[in-house]
């Protein structure tokens, strides 16, 4: 069964930065695409990035371009997301999930991992 094991969270400060990674296993690694969601209190779950890791297709939400990167490592079935020069608002809980279909809405996404959790003071 497809499983993923998100973690990397922290709390920094502004400007700081963090590296999370999700671990996958169950199933064939280039066959979804993987995401990473953000559920802030209060919030709708959020797309911040998303990767095809059989191809080369990647997806950044407006306020997160130019500061994180997200990234395969086919080999070790692991996606990460590097985020630098984090503000107050990145805070939430990040969760990996997967996708046979390529996108970066929530609601297509059929397997989740647990979250990791991100605070970022100012």
């Amino acid at each position: 069964d497809v499983q993923l094991q998100a973690s990397g969270g922290g709390s920094v400060q502004a400007g700081g930065s963090l590296r999370l990674s999700c671990k996958t296993s169950g199933y064939t690694f280039e066959r979804y695409s993987i995401g990473w969601f953000r559920q802030a209190p209060g919030k709708e779950r959020e797309g911040i990035s998303c990767i095809e890791t059989g191809d080369t297709n990647t997806y950044y939400t407006d306020s997160v371009k130019g500061r994180f990167t997200i990234s395969s490592d086919n080999a070790k079935r692991t996606v990460y997301l590097q985020m630098n020069n984090l503000k107050p608002e990145d805070t939430g809980v990040y969760v990996c999930a997967a996708s046979i279909w390529w996108n970066c809405d929530p609601d297509e996404y059929d397997y989740w991992g647990q979250g990791t959790q991100v605070t970022v003071s100012s």
